[in-house]
């Protein structure tokens, strides 16, 4: 008698289906848990997060460096050795022309003066005496009362009482020379940009006083290299950056180019004017730019935004508030600008993040802060 299976292929599912119950799993929910994939939340950005790609004008001349510095400048040293009395002026403040800014002790300068006027006026008088006793002798030797040689000899010592005065006239303007040193003035209007001595020193001449700038003449003292002096003219632009200066962009004219090259460095000096009002007022910053001897528009992007990995590199468009990798290619970079020339990857009005993290995703959304803020304050209005 053939024994009877009432469940058929049954009791297997049933198996199956009491061993998913007690691992906690539904079979009907396991393949829309497989189906779910985790999404990165939505990126909220500000204006300030983007960067719009257009054409920009890049500079192809040849790189320039050097600093800031002042055409009219003068660095005051003493002509006389005394010790210091008094500094009138300190670093930074401005002067006019005249104006006492060192003071030096004058008291031996002045008794040499003294002494200088004594003698001038001693001399003088033994010039007047001795000129009047030649006058006293030309009339009695005009009247046959007096040798010819009598009269000579008055001569003789009149010649000598006047070359006396000359020495003594000359040893005063020598004093009253050396008393005016004592006081060294401003030579024209400006700025004291260095003070080197202070009350109590002892000046040598020669010694470093001060220094006096004029910063309404600042120009850019640039070297360039010798193999490209050919692209340098009289009159080309120059753009350039300041140290000191990072958001600011120069430009001026070349108004000097040395005509010989340095025997060391194999760099040629080129002076590059520009406007008093629109430059830097500050002497000795480091400076970097380009001549433009050539140019052209291109797409230009700050290295901020340019992710690298390897030899590639990337950036993140924003596009119908999504975010997109996109590859890039990029040229030389631009020292004057700090950006490079984008040689394909982008269009002209793209927009990309400024300074992209490093947790973003391909396809993540994208929201702006203006509209989610735009969206709170309707909800509130409408409550």
């Amino acid at each position: 008698m053939p024994i009877r299976r009432p469940c058929g292929p049954w009791p297997v599912l049933c198996l199956l289906s009491l061993a998913l119950v007690a691992c906690g799993k539904d079979p009907a929910a396991q393949p829309a848990a497989t189906a779910a994939k985790p999404t990165a939340p939505a990126l909220l950005l500000a204006p300030e997060d983007l960067r719009t790609v257009s054409m920009s004008p890049q500079a192809l001349g040849p790189v320039i460096t050097g600093s800031i510095q002042p055409e009219k400048r003068a660095d005051l040293r003493a002509e006389v050795s005394a010790v210091v009395l008094q500094v009138l002026k300190e670093n930074g403040d401005t002067v006019k022309q005249g104006d006492l800014l060192v003071r030096l002790d004058d008291t031996s300068i002045r008794d040499s003066l003294a002494s200088a006027e004594e003698a001038t006026r001693a001399a003088g008088q033994a010039h007047d005496q001795a000129e009047r006793q030649v006058q006293r002798l030309k009339t009695l030797q005009a009247q046959g009362m007096l040798s010819m040689q009598a009269l000579e000899d008055a001569e003789i010592r009149r010649n000598n009482a006047q070359s006396e005065l000359v020495a003594a006239r000359a040893r005063g303007v020598s004093a009253r020379q050396q008393l005016r040193r004592t006081e060294v003035r401003a030579p024209f209007a400006g700025m004291v940009s260095e003070r080197k001595v202070s009350a109590g020193d002892t000046a040598q001449i020669g010694k470093e006083l001060v220094k006096v700038i004029d910063p309404s003449s600042m120009r850019f003292e640039g070297l360039v290299s010798a193999d490209r002096m050919h692209e340098v003219k009289l009159g080309q632009a120059v753009s350039f950056r300041v140290s000191g200066y990072p958001q600011a962009r120069f430009t001026g004219q070349v108004k000097r180019v040395d005509a010989a090259a340095n025997a060391t460095t194999r760099q040629v000096e080129v002076l590059v004017g520009f406007p008093a009002k629109d430059g830097p007022q500050t002497a000795g910053l480091y400076a970097e730019g380009r001549i433009q001897t050539g140019g052209g528009g291109a797409l230009m992007l700050p290295d901020a935004a340019v992710q690298r990995s390897a030899d590639a590199a990337h950036v993140w468009r924003v596009k119908d508030r999504k975010l997109a990798r996109v590859a890039v290619q990029l040229g030389e970079r631009d020292a004057r600008r700090g950006e490079y020339p984008l040689l394909g990857g982008l269009a002209d009005g793209d927009q990309i993040l400024r300074n992209p993290g490093s947790n973003l995703v391909d396809g993540q959304a994208v929201e702006f802060a203006s509209a989610t803020a735009g969206s709170a304050a309707s909800a509130a209005g409408g409550g």
